[in-house]
């Protein structure tokens, strides 16, 4: 049994740090904190599992609404670090997401994956995920 808990002071946000960078390399480990306090402001929260006295895994979601899907979650983040991968640490966070969009009346999940990342894919396709849209992006 895993048990996951809500990065919510400082600390636990900066305990963090390791697995985010392994998923957003491009940030500064500075600016992290303010980045995410600002994030949560906006309605981002934070979730983690430890493993061994560390944070192994983590996942940041929001909850959201829009004509397209109604009411749903969004998950931004969801990695773990390498020494924990397949010990389902991912698959557990996912499924506590889910059971929350259940609990709070989401219709959905929804998340975007990098063309790149097949194992991450994988366990979508397994949790019951469909490729349901392409994203795009313009950089200004």
């Amino acid at each position: 049994m895993y048990q996951i808990k809500y990065a919510q002071s400082e600390k636990e946000i900066i305990d963090c740090w390791e697995v985010v960078s392994t998923l957003r390399p491009h940030l500064v480990k500075d600016d992290y904190l303010q980045q995410v306090k600002e994030m949560q402001q906006e309605g981002y929260h934070m979730l983690y599992l430890s493993g061994n006295n560390k944070v192994a895994a983590f996942a940041g979601y929001r909850n959201m609404y829009n004509l397209f899907a109604g009411k749903f979650i969004y998950v931004d983040d969801l990695c773990t670090l390498p020494e924990f991968r397949s010990k389902g640490y991912a698959g557990a966070l996912l499924d506590y997401i889910h059971q929350l969009a259940k609990e709070t009346g989401k219709s959905s999940v929804v998340l975007d994956s990098g063309f790149q990342l097949h194992p991450a894919h994988r366990l979508y396709l397994n949790k019951g995920y469909v490729l349901s849209a392409h994203h795009f992006r313009k950089m200004l």
